[in-house]
């Protein structure tokens, strides 16, 4: 299991995603550019190796020790890169023990604050869905890191016109509730954005009704009401 060094070593260059410089984004994008390109090498390899390996009458290739190496090889390539390398946290119960959780709050980060580039470079709806669903769990809203970080991104999503999946923050939103995220929700409830309006007054809504599912239906029905 990698611990917090392994995660930074592999991914610490990403943190140039979200850079206000437009020079390090450039350089991170590049960065990651390459291995994604990589990733793909590897995955080639790897079906290239099974695929010698059945044309030569090979019942079990999954125990050929050449194949686990391609194998093993990929897995490496890919956590150096986004999303792929936020795929393996199978062995942690709890997502706020997970030592790459700043990385996923950073790949979410950089879908909501600069949602061209995230779309352009390493479109992930299943991933962002995931990851939002993960998160939204007590143990991650009592660590202050994590909440100040999920709270901006509320704060970001609610002010932008809807992009897929974004209804899930409704799930983070009430394991943040409280004070500090009401404030800002009102705040964008009460501003000149329409988006902001219509994003801050729906979670605002669904934060005082906690029986109520996240879905469609719910969502359609309050939209209608809103909008007489």
């Amino acid at each position: 299991m990698d611990g917090a060094r392994a995660w930074d070593e592999r991914l610490a260059w990403a943190y140039g995603l979200i850079s206000k410089d437009p020079g390090e984004r450039a350089a991170a994008l590049d960065r990651l550019a390459d291995a994604r390109k990589a990733t793909d090498e590897a995955v080639e390899r790897f079906n290239a190796t099974l695929s010698a390996l059945q044309e030569q009458g090979v019942r079990e290739p999954y125990e050929v020790p050449e194949l686990r190496l391609a194998h093993q090889e990929h897995l490496r390539i890919r956590g150096a890169s986004l999303p792929d390398g936020l795929w393996d946290r199978w062995e942690h119960q709890d997502i706020a023990d997970w030592p790459g959780l700043p990385y996923a709050l950073l790949f979410l980060e950089w879908e909501a604050r600069f949602p061209y580039e995230w779309t352009l470079t390493a479109k992930a709806w299943g991933t962002k869905e995931r990851l939002i669903r993960d998160l939204a769990v007590d143990s991650v809203g009592r660590d202050p890191v994590a909440r100040a970080k999920l709270i901006d991104l509320v704060e970001v999503v609610v002010r932008r016109a809807y992009r897929c999946k974004d209804r899930e923050y409704v799930r983070v939103a009430r394991v943040l509730d409280g004070t500090p995220l009401r404030v800002r929700l009102e705040a964008a409830r009460r501003s000149e954005n329409p988006w902001a309006r219509l994003h801050a007054g729906y979670v605002l809504w669904m934060l005082d009704r906690p029986e109520l599912p996240n879905s469609r239906c719910v969502w359609r029905t309050w939209l209608a009401d809103a909008r007489q």
